[in-house]
């Protein structure tokens, strides 16, 4: 007996969200959609006759509970002829909570039911608030399957009367909208539905943008009458107010640019802000694309640029390009297009570049293009790629060649020498360089230092963090300084900095070093030439170094 295609739509569905489906072993594989069938049905029935509930709700929480109730079924010996009175009677004796069909009915995943089944409660009559409002908000037209997706956005709107959601449904009708409309847009801001009354205008906000959008632009009549095409185009809305778009002020945007939302999938406008975010500007990348939608059409992945090539092509003089290969040495060569955004905060010119952008230059994204096929090819780098793919671990180091990339590195020998010194994979490179961001480094003057010492990445970021918070907290010196002594990252916190410096300022506090020694000299100079300075300050100091710090036993006051 084949399986329909409607029961097996819901079988796929549920057993794919959960590791270990029901074991229904003991029923032969051909009478399974024939139990499952009447096990829904005595359960639509015992819901509706027994439990009082209306039969269509029942029915929706039969149907859509198949993970609840496969287990149930798993309880009872299978026989063709009187499985359904079994299954009955199973019910009539042992009652079933009704909240874990319930949650599960309207969506949510069976192994998460745990954390939203009411302690000590098992039967609706118990709290019927919970499905009162899931009643409410069905009658209105959202697809039971949907209202769990809103309970975990917003638990709130399930402790709303049934009275108080239709009012504000229906208030939200008022601004010209479709039943549809109105679900999909619910489904995308579920705190339109759960907001308390402090939220009233930014409610008000948004829906006056999205009336501009859908009924004075005439968004509405070219969006199918269903609730996943609303969902979809309301999702795309709410990926422009995630960027920064200003309830209330968008709507005018929005609806001359209506075309962005029927033509390109979420993911390409995802992806697209996406890139114009690493420049920097995510409260700007929106407006962008809402503003200049043709970029949306250009490739911004695969296309190969010259770092220099392409600034000389927006505008940059030679005067200017000469400077940039002379402080940015590391940026020179060639690069992807994906990298870009990373490119241009390596040369700390991401704000002019988008600027120029935003100002109506885009068309210069579009028509750039390699002069030569030969243009700023680096032999160096080239024999560095062969070197790589004969050796023993070809896409290891690919992967570091390919972060460095990423993050502004382009095709040089420069780049090649600092791969040699970076030890772990790419990913780990990625936490340490978003380490080294969080803690206030500058996107340009840490790839500056990973260019002179690319040592400085070889180090975990809990390391990291504790050299970078002992300079500033404890030595009172700003990041600044690890422009010009990156290496400072490079020495051990415990066994060199922390007992150089600390025995420096003892030394000083005591008044027998009245010269001021520079970090680098105190942290950098070998042990022997230490030692020797120490004799220099005092005839005593090297005996108290290796009797107290060295050994990390500071001195007492």
């Amino acid at each position: 007996m084949p399986i329909p295609k409607s029961l097996f739509t819901i079988l796929t569905h549920h057993f794919s969200t959960t590791r270990k489906p029901p074991n229904l072993s003991k029923i032969p594989s051909k009478y399974r959609p024939q139990a499952i069938k009447e096990a829904q049905k005595a359960l639509t029935e015992y819901l509706h006759t027994t439990r009082n509930l209306p039969y269509t709700f029942a029915e929706h929480i039969a149907k859509n509970s198949m993970f609840s109730v496969s287990n149930l079924i798993a309880k009872l010996d299978f026989s063709p002829s009187d499985f359904f009175k079994k299954f009955q009677r199973l019910l009539r004796y042992h009652p079933v909570n009704e909240f874990e069909f319930f949650f599960e009915s309207i969506g949510i995943c069976y192994g998460e039911l745990n954390g939203f089944l009411p302690a000590n409660k098992f039967f609706f009559s118990e709290d019927g608030t919970v499905l009162n409002a899931a009643c409410a908000l069905s009658g209105f037209g959202f697809p039971w399957t949907r209202l769990g997706k809103l309970y975990k956005d917003d638990v709130s709107i399930f402790s709303k009367s049934s009275e108080e959601l239709k009012t504000k449904l229906c208030g939200f009708k008022g601004y010209g909208l479709s039943n549809v409309s109105v679900i999909g847009i619910c489904l995308t801001f579920p705190h339109v539905l759960g907001g308390e009354d402090e939220l009233g205008d930014e409610v008000d906000a948004l829906f006056d943008d999205l009336k501009r959008v859908f009924v004075d632009f005439d968004l509405a009549s070219y969006i199918e009458g269903n609730v996943d095409a609303w969902y979809e185009v309301c999702r795309k809305i709410r990926l422009f107010y995630d960027l920064g778009c200003e309830k209330g002020t968008a709507g005018e945007l929005m609806g001359r640019s209506k075309h962005v939302f029927l033509e390109y999938p979420e993911e390409v406008l995802a992806q697209k802000a996406e890139y114009f975010c690493r420049f920097g500007v995510k409260e700007d990348a929106g407006l962008l694309l809402l503003r200049l939608p043709d970029i949306l059409k250009l490739d911004l992945e695969t296309p190969v640029i010259s770092v220099l090539g392409f600034l000389k092509h927006f505008g940059l003089n030679s005067s200017e390009l000469r400077s940039i290969g002379q402080k940015y040495p590391y940026v020179l060569g060639r690069n992807k297009m994906a990298n870009l955004p990373h490119v241009m905060k390596a040369l700390n010119l991401h704000e002019w570049f988008f600027h120029r952008i935003n100002s109506g230059n885009h068309q210069l994204l579009a028509n750039y293009v390699l002069i030569d096929p030969e243009e700023d090819l680096d032999k160096e780098f080239g024999d560095g790629l062969e070197k790589i793919q004969s050796s023993r671990t070809p896409t290891h180091t690919m992967n570091k060649l390919k972060f460095l990339h990423g993050i502004g590195f382009g095709e040089n020998a420069l780049t090649m020498k600092v791969l040699a010194h970076l030890h772990g994979t790419s990913i780990e490179l990625q936490e340490r360089f978003d380490c080294f961001l969080c803690v206030g480094v500058e996107f340009s003057k840490l790839c500056r230092m990973i260019g002179s010492t690319p040592k400085v990445m070889n180090q975990k970021p809990e390391t990291i963090e504790q050299k970078v918070n002992f300079l500033n907290q404890e030595m009172g010196i700003s990041l600044q300084y690890l422009d010009v002594f990156p290496a400072f990252l490079c020495f051990n916190l415990e066994n060199r900095i922390k007992p150089r410096y600390r025995f420096h300022v003892w030394l000083a506090e005591k008044g027998f070093c009245t010269k001021t020694y520079s970090i680098a000299s105190i942290i950098a100079t070998s042990e022997k030439n230490f030692v020797a300075r120490l004799s220099a300050i005092h005839p005593d100091a090297p005996k108290w170094w290796s009797e107290h710090y060295s050994n990390k036993k500071p001195l007492g006051s």
